[in-house]
């Protein structure tokens, strides 16, 4: 990540609970991002992520609880007065107004940015942040003539030119083709942590919250299960659905017995020690696959060749789960080969949840 001066502001959630026609999506809610940090929520549909957005925004409201900028209240003020930036999924701007009437728009003489009354100083600060996100030679034109990346650049100005420090980014990589998607995102990245702002980021894409955030988290069925760096997210998750939220993941049943879990394919050594039945994980670049004779502890079930590296699915002996492992080096796999798998790092180990009453 990108060294960040901090001078956005401190948000914090504080037990905030909302839903819809009677149905509550979020619980309970305790989240706090520090000056200058991007905060990653991601969540599966309907995890509640975008709900939370549009709480802080003041786009829904607070059923319960209490959102705090910098130790002031904001959930009880309408959406204007809280100062907040955000960019939605797709730009949202203005067909008909130039790219610098799109910047300027937000820049309403309204507390807390008030400082934006006279025109000569609304004018400077567009002209600002268009040299922040490197569109000052673009600044009269329509948004049709701008490429996708560019408009998301735009609609981010947009977002910072109030100077309230705070920015919420609903989806914004979402309409854009893979190709473009990994470098606006971080151009967008680069962007906010130039300018200092709190960010928060909702995301359903996994690999978009670990490369981009300073932190990460993990919503499933409206309540927090994990807020963490993405490596220890990504390498220490406390689930087993935090887990395959955060990414691709192999797992074993197995019996813990102190530094060692006893499974399919033998002992195995934990990161952690744990005692008891349940499950072990790794990532799938943690394990190592070679074929062997009529001893191996699987059967090659299938091959995909992925050019830098080939994924190995496999077939374990005593056990119904089937997994895929990236293999690289040369070495030809055949189905209904034989396998040996070793983990090259410690497992992770999670009890089995007690059965219902």
């Amino acid at each position: 990540m990108t060294a960040r001066q901090r001078t956005g502001g401190v948000l914090e959630l504080r037990g905030v609970t909302g839903g819809y026609g009677g149905r509550t999506v979020v619980r309970d809610l305790d989240l706090r991002v520090g000056s200058g940090e991007l905060l990653a929520v991601l969540g599966a549909s309907g995890s509640g992520k975008t709900t939370v957005l549009r709480m802080i925004a003041g786009l829904h409201p607070v059923t319960a609880g209490r959102i705090l900028v910098d130790d002031r209240r904001v959930d009880t003020l309408p959406a204007q007065h809280r100062g907040v930036g955000l960019v939605p999924q797709q730009g949202a701007l203005f067909p008909h107004l130039s790219v610098a009437r799109n910047v300027g728009f937000g820049l309403v003489p309204v507390a807390p940015v008030a400082r934006w009354r006279g025109r000569g100083e609304r004018a400077a600060r567009v002209r600002e942040v268009l040299e922040l996100v490197g569109l000052a030679d673009r600044a009269d034109d329509r948004p049709s003539r701008l490429s996708g990346g560019q408009q998301q650049r735009v609609a981010l100005a947009r977002a910072l030119a109030p100077g309230s420090g705070l920015v919420l980014l609903d989806e914004p990589f979402s309409a854009l083709d893979a190709a473009l998607r990994g470098r606006v995102r971080a151009e967008v990245a680069a962007l906010l942590a130039e300018s200092g702002a709190t960010s928060v980021l909702v995301t359903h894409d996994r690999s978009e919250a670990l490369a981009t955030a300073d932190r990460v988290a993990v919503l499933i069925d409206g309540r927090l299960a994990q807020v963490d760096t993405p490596e220890r997210l990504y390498l220490h998750p406390v689930s087993r659905e935090v887990a395959r939220l955060s990414g691709d993941v192999v797992l074993l049943p197995a019996t813990a017995d102190g530094e060692i879990a006893h499974t399919v394919i033998g002992p195995v050594p934990l990161d952690a020690a744990a005692h008891g039945v349940g499950t072990v994980l790794w990532r799938p670049e943690s394990l190592a696959v070679r074929r062997v004779g009529s001893d191996g502890h699987g059967v090659c079930t299938g091959v995909e060749f992925m050019g830098a590296s080939t994924l190995v699915r496999m077939w374990f002996d005593g056990t119904e789960q089937s997994f895929a492992v990236p293999v690289s080096g040369g070495e030809v796999f055949e189905v209904g080969s034989r396998v040996e798998v070793t983990p090259l790092r410690p497992a992770v180990f999670h009890e089995a949840s007690p059965a219902p009453d």
